[in-house]
């Protein structure tokens, strides 16, 4: 192939660590007027554009970008495709919840068109609102995942997901066997898994529609595959921290049961984590396991204030998820309003350097991605985007009365959602142009 080179020139920021270990000075790079290098799909070079210029060719593509920003790709660390046709659906906490929308929703995905037709929706979705990477939840039928997966491989997008299992307390026409279950994840691993930028995650809904024959069964998949992700749910509502205590009442806790099956480990993300205790957080955080943190989900049902703090103090490795269907929107920088407001509920700020490295680089590090996607370092895969300061009449002016990128970023995190993107790219490719 011959090489591709353009380059992109405005505003640039990105999060190189976390602001909790090293201060938020030290913890993001910033460009006033900027320029990103891109070659076949990859970052190649990111610096200000004055020192950058007279390095590239006379005929290099430029783009240039007013009253915008260039930031990485926006990463969603826990999502489910099959609830996008009841976001927003009224009055019930968590398990109620399932029940009465969830689980209906879920049993149409046995049909492959309508699986193809939500696959569509939900990638145009995530992309039109920034995210480029998703760790994602299907249905328990592998024609959800298949169809996801076909999807993301047109646009070559970096996506996780995996089939749901589920053997227990859940409808007779949602449940798979532990047997069955295992054979299908099987199957969709040996097709899907690190095929060009997709990764396939084991997936047990949670621990209690799983029987200890399906939970062994899922850590026997992690052994015999290298790299294989792990998703699941954790103490994300009162109710049901106390149901896991019943059907499991000779393990110490809810995180223990996942640690008895070994599904905990550097590539392995629980949902939530709102009712976590310190014990807890100290275990995941040894074994490099990540939380995906869910404001908008967590306020809309009911079910609690994630502990940011508590997290941050274990240096456990935690991403931002949206959560869609219980979460109200596929937009990260409104899942950020929220989050600030997690914090601003518990006497704790987030600074919007934070709340970047939330979004970018802390869900590369809680996926163990940092080295392809996250930042703009040279050498990563080219996942960015485009955010318009001129968006919305509000959001314009409002930024005019913004003194640094600090302000800015703020004003971005509270006021935009998916009018302020512009347009994505992934893998050097835009995917997405408002």
């Amino acid at each position: 192939m011959p090489l591709t080179r353009k380059a992109y020139r405005a505003a640039i920021l990105h999060s190189i660590a976390d602001p909790a270990e090293v201060g938020i000075e030290a913890s993001y790079e910033y460009f006033e007027d900027g320029l990103l290098v891109v070659d076949n799909g990859q970052i190649s070079a990111l610096g200000h554009a004055s020192d950058l210029l007279p390095t590239l060719p006379a005929d290099i593509e430029i783009t240039h970008y007013q009253d915008a920003l260039i930031t990485p790709g926006f990463i969603d660390t826990h999502i489910h495709l099959p609830q996008t046709g009841m976001v927003g659906a009224y009055g019930e906490q968590l398990l109620d919840w399932l029940n009465t929308y969830t689980f209906p929703c879920e049993s149409q995905f046995a049909d492959k068109g309508h699986a193809d037709e939500v696959a569509d929706i939900f990638i145009k979705e995530l992309l039109r609102n920034g995210t480029t990477t998703a760790l994602v939840f299907g249905s328990v039928h592998p024609q959800s995942v298949n169809s996801f997966f076909e999807a993301a491989e047109q646009l070559d997008l970096r996506m996780i997901a995996g089939k749901v299992m589920m053997d227990r307390n859940a409808p007779d026409y949602l449940t798979d066997t532990a047997e069955s279950s295992y054979v299908e994840s099987k199957a969709l691993i040996e097709r899907w898994h690190g095929k060009g930028r997709l990764h396939y995650a084991v997936t047990p809904r949670f621990a209690p529609t799983s029987t200890p024959e399906q939970l062994m069964l899922a850590g026997q998949l992690l052994s015999e595959f290298p790299d294989l992700y792990m998703q699941t749910h954790i103490s994300e509502n009162l109710k049901e921290v106390e149901w896991v205590k019943e059907l499991f009442p000779e393990r110490k806790g809810y995180l223990d049961v996942y640690d008895h099956y070994q599904l905990l480990g550097e590539r392995s993300v629980f949902a939530h984590g709102v009712h976590l205790c310190d014990d807890e957080c100290a275990r995941l955080a040894e074994t490099g396991s990540a939380i995906a943190f869910c404001p908008t989900s967590n306020f809309f049902l009911g079910s609690g204030l994630f502990n940011l703090p508590m997290a941050e103090k274990h240096k456990l490795n935690v991403g931002v998820g949206t959560d869609v269907g219980g979460g109200t929107s596929f937009s990260i920088l409104q899942t950020l309003n929220e989050a600030y407001k997690v914090m601003q509920l518990q006497g704790a700020r987030l600074s919007p350097f934070k709340s970047l490295n939330l979004a970018t680089l802390g869900g590369a590090r809680a996926l163990r991605l940092e080295d392809k996607i996250g930042t703009l370092k040279p050498g990563t895969d080219a996942d960015f985007l485009v955010l318009d300061y001129n968006a919305t009449p509000l959001l314009s002016y409002r930024l005019k009365q913004a003194n640094n990128i600090a302000e800015t970023l703020f004003v971005l995190m509270t006021l935009g959602d998916d009018r302020t993107v512009l347009q994505t790219y992934a893998a050097g490719n835009q995917v997405h142009q408002r």
